[in-house]
C-alpha cells in the first residue's frame, strides 16, 4: 500500500482501482472543461501571508453549519453515483463523515436510497433535492428525507438542463455499466471493485427506480431522466419547496450576487457558491473568483458556502478568506472512496484537517475564525476583467421585483 500524504495521492490510487467510466464521471467537466480547471488553478493564484514569532498552542478549527457543530467547517457535497466508485458508497461516505464529525449530503441520483443511508448512518445527513417535472414525486421525494430525519435539504439551481461530459457520452455511462466487451474488460482488470459490486444489491438508483411511477427498471430510468428535469423552475417554485420543507433549506449553484440576494430574501439558512464542479456552465467563473462580489452582497445575513475546486486544506482557509462560512468537497471524497473505501473518505477529510492546522499556524493564527483577507494575498485582477459587479448590491425590494 502507498503512503498517502495529499488529496492527489488518493486520485491516482482512485484511477487505479475504479472502471474507466466511473473514473471520468468524476473527472469530467461539461464541453471544453476550461471551469473545471479554473476552479482548481484558481486557487493557486492566491498567496498565504507567513506570520512568526505568535504563540502557536491550542489551535481551533471546528465551526457550525446550520446551528450545528463540525469538526471542520466543511461538507460532502451531494455527487450522484456515488455507490459506482464502490460498493455501497453512500452509506460508506456518510458513516465516515459521521466519525469525523462533519455532514453528508445524499444526492437524489444515489444508487443507496435514502431508507438505505439511514438505516446505515448514525447521524442525521442532509438531502439534495433536484427539482422534477413529476411533483408528487418530488413531495414523496421530501417526505422520505423527512421520515428518515434529514436535517437540511440542499436544493440544486443549476441543473434544469444537463451540461454536456463529452466522456460520459462516450464511454455510454449507466449504473449498471452496460455488458459490453469494453466495459466487461475494463471491469475485469478491477478485481477490487468487481468483486464489491457483485457483492451488493445497490447497483441502480435507489431513489428514484420502484418509486417514481413507470419506472421499474434501466430502461425505464433512462427514459424518465430525460424528461424530468423542470425548465420552468423559478423562485416562486423554490419558495413552495422552502414551505413544503419546513425545515433547513440550502440554495445550491450560486454564482452571481442578484441571485444570492434572491436566495436570501426567500429565506435560505446557506447558499453554495457553486457551478456544479464545471459540469454544468462551461466558460463560467470559478467559484472562488465569483464568491468575493457574493460575500459583498449578502456577507453576514446567510451562511455562504463555497463548492468546486476544493483540494486541500489550504483551499478552505483561502475560501473563508475570500467570504466562504465553510466549504463543501466533492471529488477529493470521492477519490477516497474509490481508491479505499470507507477509510478512503476518513483520509481525505483527516489530510484536509492536517493542512489547515499547519497553515493556519505557519500563518501565526491559532483561531480558524481569525483567519480573513488579511492573511492571502489576491493578483489585483482577481475579479478584475471577467467580474461585473455591480456598483452598488440590488435593495430588497429590487430583488423581489
Amino acid at each position: 500500500m502507498p503512503v498517502i500524504t495529499c488529496i492527489q495521492d488518493l486520485k491516482q490510487l482512485h484511477h487505479r482501482r475504479v472502471p474507466r467510466m466511473f473514473r471520468d464521471y468524476v473527472e469530467s467537466g461539461s464541453y471544453t472543461e476550461q471551469t473545471f480547471r479554473d476552479n482548481s488553478a484558481d486557487f493557486a493564484l492566491i498567496r498565504l501571508r507567513q506570520r512568526v514569532a505568535r504563540d502557536l498552542s491550542d489551535r481551533r478549527l471546528s465551526g457550525r453549519m446550520l446551528g450545528g457543530e463540525v469538526t471542520i467547517p466543511l461538507a460532502l457535497s451531494p455527487v450522484g453515483s456515488t455507490g459506482m466508485q464502490v460498493a455501497d458508497g453512500e452509506i460508506k461516505a456518510a458513516r465516515a463523515a459521521a466519525r469525523f464529525g462533519v455532514p453528508f449530503t445524499l444526492s437524489t441520483m444515489s444508487i443507496a436510497s435514502i431508507e438505505d443511508v439511514h438505516a446505515a448512518s448514525p447521524d442525521p445527513f442532509w438531502f439534495q433535492l433536484y427539482v422534477m417535472n413529476d411533483g408528487d414525486f418530488v413531495e414523496a421525494l421530501i417526505e422520505r428525507a423527512r421520515a428518515a430525519g434529514c436535517s437540511a435539504l440542499v436544493v440544486t439551481l443549476d441543473l434544469q438542463v444537463l451540461g454536456q461530459r463529452h466522456k460520459d457520452l462516450k464511454n455510454g455511462l449507466s449504473a449498471p455499466p452496460r455488458l459490453t466487451l469494453p466495459n466487461i474488460l475494463n471491469m475485469m482488470a478491477k478485481p477490487r471493485w468487481s468483486t464489491g459490486m457483485l457483492g451488493t444489491k445497490r447497483r441502480s438508483f435507489g431513489n428514484i427506480i420502484g418509486h417514481a411511477k413507470g419506472v421499474n427498471n434501466l430502461a425505464d430510468l433512462n427514459a424518465w431522466v430525460n424528461e424530468q428535469f423542470d425548465l420552468t423552475l423559478d423562485w416562486a417554485k423554490v419558495a413552495r419547496l422552502r414551505d413544503l420543507w419546513g425545515g433547513k433549506l440550502v440554495l445550491k449553484g450560486i454564482l452571481e450576487p442578484e441571485d444570492a440576494r434572491r436566495a436570501v430574501d426567500l429565506g435560505a439558512d446557506a447558499i453554495v457558491v457553486s457551478n456544479h464542479g464545471g459540469r454544468q456552465l462551461d466558460g463560467a467563473l470559478s467559484t472562488i473568483r465569483a464568491l468575493p462580489a457574493i460575500h459583498r452582497a449578502v456577507g453576514g445575513e446567510v451562511e455562504i458556502w463555497l463548492d468546486s475546486g476544493i483540494r486541500s486544506g489550504q483551499d478552505v482557509l483561502k475560501a473563508r478568506a475570500l467570504g466562504a462560512d465553510a466549504v463543501m468537497i466533492g471529488r477529493a471524497f470521492q477519490y477516497g472512496l474509490g481508491a479505499l473505501g470507507e477509510a478512503g473518505v476518513t483520509r481525505a477529510l483527516e489530510i484536509i484537517r492536517a493542512e489547515m492546522d499547519i497553515t493556519l499556524a505557519l500563518c501565526g493564527l491559532r483561531d480558524i475564525g481569525d483567519f480573513g483577507r488579511d492573511n492571502v494575498l489576491v493578483p489585483e485582477d482577481f475579479e478584475g476583467r471577467w467580474a461585473s459587479v455591480p456598483t452598488s448590491v440590488p435593495t430588497r425590494a429590487a430583488a423581489r421585483s
